[in-house]
């Protein structure tokens, strides 16, 4: 307390006279883990701790606000092994958040918030209002009633002399104390919503331990020629499969001016972002017709009557829509082969050149961040005791398709249930 005592200029006579203060939570971020994080210690502590969510943004939740611009996909439907799975390297940290806060406790929380969620024929779950709006609404209504204090337009910049959290307001700076503090504050992807990834200096600075932030769930640079681009921009190719290295999926892309993006791409953006790491480029080999095989193809174009143009005979035996009949002309060039199982082995591998990711402030999320090694099991910092970090800050990958959110939301409860546990309020 004598650092609080020398910031407020109180003097020791008025704090004795004072009476004991409720313990304060600071939660830095206001994104979805860190707006679980202050419900999981408000709804617990019952009125026993004071809770403030910080975030450097005029209002809460705007990243969440994209992620459900197109359908708010809040997790998948899938069974747990496979689920924990989908978190790579990082599953066996992973798994114990998802144990404690899985897919069926998400849903049940919005369903009680009034979103009742349906699960898609992906397996993907959306609330029916395919929204974000409606439930963070609902979500801020319940939380303003749980007592939980939103101090906006205030930006974190690390710690004073006295150990306060410092923060730059359109004020001035302030400190502020705080029993426990949990961070949340984002990876590096789209920095205009709020996470621009300044955190990682200032606990670098502390000691921590921190793995590069990368673009994850990101689209990637490709040459291709001008005809190709301009005809093709904006174009889904559908129906194919895609791999990189061992791996091998079906799945959706779209063309792009820079490059190729999309459902598929994301869920391959470890392994070509590897490739392209180790080597400066990374080789996709796309397959346009997975569901035939080389020689079916072969005997559809040999039944062609001679004279067909290679267009008609692309479209018409190989069954290739527009833009992929352009991608298998961009791949091979003047080299395509005419003979019918050349040109059938041609379409069942198209080799595509990536060479760079697209920058990562245009990524759909980040990798890397906060080692798992700097945290205890209740994802509290082992080099600064009752700093809690939640959601992307830590160092975990995921592809879309409802991963990414269920992992902020359940290490968000984990870390809520951390700071219970730090105060001595944890059932």
């Amino acid at each position: 307390m004598h650092a609080a005592r020398v910031r407020s200029g109180m003097t020791d006579t008025q704090i004795a006279a004072a009476p004991p203060a409720l313990p304060h939570v600071a939660i830095v971020g206001g994104g979805p883990a860190g707006l679980m994080a202050a419900e999981t210690i408000a709804t617990a502590a019952g009125g026993r701790v004071t809770v403030t969510v910080y975030d450097h943004m005029p209002s809460l939740g705007r990243k969440f606000l994209l992620a459900g611009r197109g359908g708010l996909n809040l997790t998948h439907g899938e069974q747990m092994d496979a689920f924990a799975e989908r978190y790579r390297a990082a599953a066996p940290r992973v798994r114990p958040l998802l144990d404690a806060f899985p897919p069926e406790a998400l849903r049940a929380w919005a369903d009680a918030l009034g979103q009742e969620t349906f699960v898609g024929t992906s397996g993907r779950v959306f609330p029916k209002a395919m929204k974000a709006s409606p439930l963070l609404r609902a979500w801020l209504r319940r939380l303003d009633g749980l007592g939980v204090r939103v101090a906006l337009r205030h930006r974190w910049t690390g710690w004073d002399e006295f150990g306060l959290l410092r923060f730059e307001t359109p004020d001035g700076v302030t400190a502020v104390e705080a029993d426990a503090t949990v961070l949340a504050l984002g990876g590096a992807s789209w920095p205009r919503l709020g996470s621009d990834g300044g955190w990682t200096t200032l606990l670098a600075d502390k000691g921590v331990a921190i793995a590069p932030l990368r673009a994850a769930n990101s689209g990637f640079e490709v040459a291709w020629t001008d005809l190709f681009r301009d005809r093709f921009e904006g174009e889904p190719l559908k129906g194919a499969a895609y791999t990189v290295g061992r791996r091998r999926l079906k799945g959706e892309a779209v063309i792009s001016r820079h490059g190729i993006e999309g459902g598929a791409i994301y869920a391959l953006s470890a392994e070509l972002r590897a490739e392209v790491e180790a080597t400066g480029e990374a080789a996709l080999w796309i397959d346009l017709r997975p569901d035939l095989r080389a020689e079916q193809l072969a005997e559809r174009v040999g039944a062609m009557r001679a004279g067909q143009s290679l267009a008609n005979v692309l479209r018409k035996a190989i069954g290739l829509s527009p833009v992929a009949a352009g991608l298998l002309r961009e791949a091979f060039g003047p080299d395509l082969p005419r003979e019918p199982i050349l040109l059938a082995r041609a379409a069942k591998g198209c080799r595509i050149r990536i060479t760079g990711v697209r920058p990562l402030d245009r990524a759909i999320s980040t990798a890397g961040g906060v080692a798992f090694d700097e945290l205890d099991e209740t994802l509290m910092l082992k080099r600064l005791p009752g700093v809690f970090v939640a959601g992307e800050m830590l160092d975990w990958e995921a592809p879309t398709g409802g991963y990414l959110l269920q992992a902020c939301f359940s290490s968000g409860v984990a870390a809520g249930q951390g700071a219970l546990r730090r105060l001595g309020l944890a059932s």
